[in-house]
């Protein structure tokens, strides 16, 4: 008989166990083994057992499949189901491994048919995560439980900490259910982190499934300070879906634990990171003449991720209204923007009063820019301010206060297309608006066209060296055409606004060669054809006795006149470098001067021009058809001018500041200094033209910029103030007379600029209703509004260190000066002399106070002038801003939560300038 392996004989053994005809004995035999092996689980420490090893002397190969572990895994597997079995069993009650571990013990009952884990016990099944002091998992009902444990000095600690997905609760205990994934949660806490930070609490929490909790006693909170928040919302019962929303029965508002009467019967809570629609709360006030007020209420529209509207409003109690319409838009890579029509109807007084009056003020604003990534060969922008001219002065809306000032809108809409290939051509459309709120003169061109072809040298290889005056010589075709409108308010936007408009092209053709002359210098000789078509020309009649004047006759048609001029110029650069030593701390200075001398001729085109009778006395004139177009006229008589100018740049070498540094630093003294005349030969009288210099700077590491200019006049002048063929030397005068000058100086500076390091200051941006880019007229903030705020806002405000300040002041101020001086007829008078200011200071980590104002030394007298307070209160924002003086004498104050989720919860105050005055 063979020899059996020991593995079938088990199986054997096994197979007939599973077969007794008398399965009590079977049973007794699996009790008392399953109770030996329980109470060797619940035995906290081995106890050894003091019986002798010996070696059995028959050697037996134990199948690891015949030992069944203690604890099996939480997934129960059919040992009779086959792979082709038709019968399906009930699916598991754990789908997944739970993974368990602590730090004390963990504890297993049979008899129970639990797992106790203590002290840093935490707990992992698919998508959950618990941690916790103790936790226990019930294998009969399928749940888990998680509390706190008692520390050494006997308070609770070890707060359980469970998270699904992102969604993360810690409470004081909780229990949950494997099965039916319900819970139920004690004292639970949850921060929803989409969109911006809401904390929830409970004292009861009823988990429903994976979306929806129901809340007893619970309170919501934009607070930072999640042991003792500043305030909260207590809702009585609410229904909460993550990352969604809260809705609520029953609310009001607690304040550092003290109720207010601050109450809704029922509340809605969004908690989600993209837009929703909702309602704009309006801010309430009072205004002279026109009663009470509600500003800027109305409703915003989540139309999707790429788009938005906001419709709001305001309403006075006279009758007066506004009506505003806001869209942002943007297409990732493509191109964003932003759109606003503002419309506003003013009624002063009441009807029947001789001081009633009733106008209508609009103001239109789009900003569109494209993506460099979305087409390289062509780019679409635009930046449109255009409206009434008194829209800023007479608005009475809090956005426009600071802008009053502006005396001119502009806009431009244009369009870039670069046709590649040789030649390419670029072409450009341009719609530009320009209009002066002062003389509410409106100048326009609707459109521009400009086409330029790409230089080509026709006696060089495209891809070769050019040399040499031969291969140098180069051509270029510029086209440019021009629609231009010249208007008022009054006729803005009717069909009068195009009687007057003029239209032309202009061609030019410049060819043009450059090369070396004597090694250093550049030389460089063109010219220049010019054609300019026009449809509307003039004619001259001679003098009507009947009329005692001329007549001009308008004619419509195409018609045109060419001119040419040629030019040529030489030039070159010079350095001289002064060296002080390398031990100084200035190394070296270096001037470059670059001076130049160009000569420019260009004839008359007589056989452009005609003659008339100008008077009864029979004085003929000449005149030519083309007066009043967009490109001038032909030229008369003959030019020859020879021009000079002469650049100059200042710069030095400093010792670098670094020790490690091996080369010292390059500043610029003097960015440029420019002169620049001309004298023209063929004139009998008058022939030296104007000096014109100009200059500029740039100090303390660019923070401050000063730019300079006058105009010097070597001619004399009469009684009159008329220029005289007489140079002003030889009128008793110096040799140039200095008609005009002006300067400019500007100076941004903070608490960082002297310290190692610099600063990171950031440029303001005040362009919301279309004003200045700074604040030295003052901010235009609607600050019950959250969208004026964006998240950057409130990290800045953020105080990064809660202890008061010592010598270390966080402050910034911004400074312009201008000083405009006019002698043109020895009146010797400086018509502009002012100073502009702005600065901030923060006092405190929680307090910033600021100021905008300016002082006009001419007039003797303070600009507008602004005054701003500001206070962090954590979950809250506190701000006040005062006009103390002038015609625009008002105040604004507002307090309220910061978080646009709940920024309706606010109160403000404001007192409306005094118009009458």
């Amino acid at each position: 008989m063979a020899r059996q392996k020991l593995s079938h004989t088990f199986t054997k053994v096994r197979y007939k166990a599973l077969q007794a005809n008398k399965p009590y004995i079977l049973l007794m035999l699996f009790l008392m083994f399953m109770g030996w092996a329980t109470q060797a689980q619940e035995t906290p420490k081995k106890q050894p057992l003091n019986i002798e090893a010996e070696k059995d002397s028959i050697n037996v190969s134990i199948d690891k499949d015949l030992i069944q572990p203690v604890v099996q895994d939480t997934t129960k597997v059919d040992s009779t189901a086959t792979v082709n079995d038709s019968i399906q069993g009930p699916p598991p009650f754990l789908t997944d491994i739970i993974k368990y571990t602590a730090t004390d013990y963990v504890k297993m009952s049979r008899k129970e048919n639990k797992i106790y884990l203590y002290n840093e016990a935490e707990v992992y099944y698919g998508e959950y995560e618990l941690k916790a002091g103790i936790i226990v998992i019930d294998y009969n009902k399928n749940e888990v439980y998680a509390g706190r444990i008692k520390d050494t000095a006997g308070n609770l600690s070890q707060t359980p900490y469970f998270k699904q997905g992102q969604n993360v609760v810690e409470p004081d205990s909780i229990r949950f259910n494997f099965d039916t994934k319900k819970a139920l949660i004690w004292n639970s806490r949850s921060e929803q982190t989409v969109g911006e930070p809401m904390n929830v609490f409970a004292e009861v929490t009823k988990k429903e499934n994976d979306s929806t909790y129901f809340l007893k006693e619970g309170r919501l909170t934009t607070s930072k300070n999640l042991d003792d928040p500043e305030y909260y919302i207590r809702v009585r019962k609410a229904k909460f879906v993550p990352d969604k929303k809260v809705i609520a029965g029953f609310s009001n508002m607690y304040i550092v634990d003290v109720p207010t009467p601050i109450a809704v019967p029922f509340a809605y809570f969004p908690m989600t990171d993209t837009k929703q629609s909702g309602f704009i709360m309006p801010t309430p006030g009072e205004a002279r003449d026109r009663g009470f007020f509600l500003q800027n209420g109305g409703y915003y529209f989540a139309l999707s991720d790429y788009y938005d509207l906001a419709l709001t409003g305001d309403y006075y109690t006279n009758g007066s209204y506004g009506l505003r319409v806001e869209s942002n838009y943007a297409a990732r890579y493509k191109f964003r923007g932003s759109v606003r029509l503002r419309y506003e109807n003013l009624i002063a007084s009441q009807k029947g009063f001789p001081d009633y009056s009733r106008s209508t003020i609009y103001n239109i604003q789009w900003n569109h820019s494209q993506d460099a990534k979305a087409n390289p060969n062509s780019r679409f922008s635009a930046s449109v301010n255009l409206g009434s001219s008194s829209y800023y002065s007479d608005s009475f809306n809090q956005l426009n206060s600071p802008n009053f000032m502006n005396n001119t809108l502009q806009s431009s809409v244009s369009y870039n297309k670069t046709f590649t290939g040789y030649p390419s051509v670029n072409l450009n459309l341009t719609a530009t608006h320009q209009q002066n709120t002062r003389t509410e003169t409106i100048n326009m061109t609707l459109p521009t066209l400009q086409a330029s072809m790409e230089r080509i040298y026709p006696f060089a290889k495209r891809d070769g060296i050019k040399k040499g005056i031969i291969q140098n010589v180069n051509f270029q075709y510029n086209l440019r055409g021009e629609n231009r409108i010249e208007t008022n308010d009054e006729e803005f936007f009717t069909s009068k606004m195009f009687d007057d408009a003029r239209a032309g092209f202009r061609h030019s053709i410049p060819v043009a060669t450059n090369f070396k002359v004597l090694k250093y210098l550049s030389a460089s000789v063109g010219g220049n054809i010019d054609e300019v078509w026009q449809f509307k020309t003039i004619r001259k009649n001679d003098y009507d006795a009947t009329i005692d004047d001329i007549t001009i006759d308008t004619l419509s048609g195409f018609d045109r006149f060419m001119q040419y001029n040629l030019s040529a110029s030489l030039g070159t650069t010079m350095y001289g470098t002064f060296n002080f030593g390398e031990d100084k701390k200035i190394q070296a200075i270096r001037h470059t001067v670059r001076p130049s001398v160009s000569y420019g001729y260009t004839p008359g085109f007589d056989n452009y021009y005609d003659q008339y009778i100008a008077d009864e006395q029979g004085r003929i004139e000449d005149y030519t058809r083309f007066e009043g177009g967009l490109f001038g006229t032909p030229s008369r008589s003959n030019a020859n001018n020879i021009g000079f100018s002469l650049n100059n740049v200042v710069e030095a070498k400093v010792r670098s500041k670094d020790s490690t540094a091996t080369e010292p630093e390059k500043i610029k003294l003097l960015n440029n200094l420019n002169f620049s005349t001309s004298y023209n030969i063929a004139a009998d009288s008058l022939a030296l033209s104007p000096i014109r210099m100009t200059g500029g700077t740039q100090l303390f590491k660019n923070k401050m910029s000063v730019n300079f200019g006058a105009t010097f006049d070597p001619y004399a002048i009469d009684n009159a103030g008329n220029r005289i063929d007489v140079f002003n030397i030889n009128n008793g005068g110096s040799i140039v007379r200095m008609t005009n000058a002006n300067v400019n100086v500007s100076y941004s500076l903070n608490s960082k600029t002297f310290q190692k390091g610099g600063d990171d200051s950031k440029e303001d941006d005040n362009t919301q209703s279309g004003g200045r880019d700074d604040d030295l007229f003052g901010k235009a903030q609607d600050f019950s509004d959250s969208r004026t705020f964006s998240d950057e806002d409130d990290e800045d405000n953020e105080p990064v260190n809660q202890t008061a300040y010592a010598a270390d002041v966080p402050w910034d101020l911004r400074l312009a000066y201008s000083l405009t001086y006019s002698n043109r007829n020895r009146q010797s008078e400086i018509t502009t002399n002012s100073l502009m200011f702005s600065g901030n200071i923060q006092l405190s980590p929680r307090w910033k106070v600021g100021a905008s104002s300016g002082y006009d030394f001419k007039d003797g007298g303070f600009t507008y002038t602004q005054l701003r307070f500001e206070r962090d209160l954590e979950s809250f924002r506190l701000n006040f801003n005062w006009t103390p003086f002038g015609t625009r004498t008002s105040w604004y104050f507002f307090i309220g939560i910061k978080s646009s989720i709940l920024s309706d919860l606010k109160w403000d105050k404001r007192r409306e300038p005094d118009r009458r005055l």
